[in-house]
């Protein structure tokens, strides 16, 4: 069998224009595990709501960071696959779960190539419904419907990989040492508390309740919450982080549901109020710089630091295409392509 790789990240839309825009919302938000809603209900809140609404603002957030090359989220990622594609001996492809190019074209490039051994690779660290399970279900639905000869078997969640954390941490360091910082803001895409509970394998262990994502469980491999917080852990105690200089909080809810608290915009503001005048931040649910870090974490989150306050405002990139980060994708894909057997996607 012949091996081949598909990389996938969250995506983008085409440009800046409303309409497409508008085309690549509709796309992400009517996914069920993103909203999971019941169709009818989604659909009224989506087409009849936020698509309404929501497309002329996105776009203007979007043009506020967008680059000569197109959205730095897919040029970012296009950079990593690149370097990756450098390290390794089998075909390596990206592709979006949103947009373009899309997981269908990525799956269709690698079987053009006779690829029929496939590794999924989703650009997530930490695992939540609405990031890597998407994935996993629409390549297997892929697969089913369009390339029923193929085998796929995949990265699981990486939060706790100990070359992840030290490149992660790496990143960190070299933003820090020499940054006379008050406060390590640890800023993690939010989700809806629903999710944490659904993905409880276990039916009972996910309470939220500050306690469970520290008690050992089998819950832990599905749930987005603990991965943050034992992320944070791990890279506070390889940099030596002292107790009260770091944090961990959640961005972009949408909705009036309750998403994981405490949430970052809120944070930030208490920090200001509190008298901090110098914090630093990073995104480790994010691999790659995007509208979530470049604009509202680099552009709102300072407006609303300096707004309260606060004076120095560091935002620590994403790994991006590092080459240490593109040095540990590349190592998990070879030592896959040697040894890994196949497994279906579950």
């Amino acid at each position: 069998m012949k091996k081949g790789v598909l990389m996938v990240n969250l995506g983008s839309p085409d440009s800046t224009d409303p309409k497409d825009v508008k085309k690549y919302l509709g796309q992400f938000l009517m996914d069920e595990r993103v909203i999971d809603f019941p169709l009818w209900a989604r659909t009224l809140l989506v087409k009849g709501i936020i698509l309404n609404t929501r497309p002329k603002k996105s776009a203007e957030a979007y043009s506020k960071i967008w680059w000569e090359k197109g959205s730095p989220l897919i040029v970012l990622s296009e950079m990593l696959q690149e370097k990756v594609a450098d390290k390794v001996d089998v075909p390596v492809v990206l592709a979006m779960r949103y947009g373009s190019p899309s997981m269908m074209q990525g799956l269709q490039e690698l079987n053009d190539q006779g690829v029929d051994e496939v590794l999924i690779l989703p650009l997530y660290p930490q695992f939540a419904m609405a990031t890597t399970e998407t994935i996993l279900v629409l390549a297997e639905e892929l697969r089913a419907a369009h390339f029923p000869n193929m085998r796929f078997s995949d990265i699981p969640a990486f939060y706790n990989k100990p070359e992840y954390i030290e490149v992660l941490s790496r990143s960190i360091e070299e933003k820090i040492t020499d940054l006379d910082y008050e406060m390590l803001v640890f800023s993690y895409h939010g989700v809806p508390e629903r999710h944490i509970r659904k993905n409880d394998v276990t039916k009972s262990h996910c309470k939220i309740d500050g306690s469970c994502c520290k008690t050992p469980s089998a819950a832990h491999q599905f749930c987005y919450r603990h991965q943050c917080y034992e992320t944070t852990r791990q890279v506070a105690e390889k940099l030596n982080l002292k107790e009260g200089t770091y944090f961990t909080s959640f961005q972009s809810r949408l909705g009036f549901d309750p998403w994981l608290q405490p949430y970052t915009d809120r944070t930030i503001e208490r920090f200001g109020k509190e008298g901090l005048k110098k914090m630093a931040i990073v995104t480790p649910a994010f691999v790659s710089d995007c509208l979530e870090t470049l604009e509202e974490i680099a552009m709102e989150g300072e407006e609303i630091f300096h707004e309260m306050g606060g004076k120095e405002f560091t935002t620590i990139p994403c790994l991006n295409d590092r080459d240490d980060w593109a040095h540990v994708v590349a190592t998990w894909i070879n030592d896959w392509a040697l040894v890994e057997p196949s497994k279906a996607i579950a």
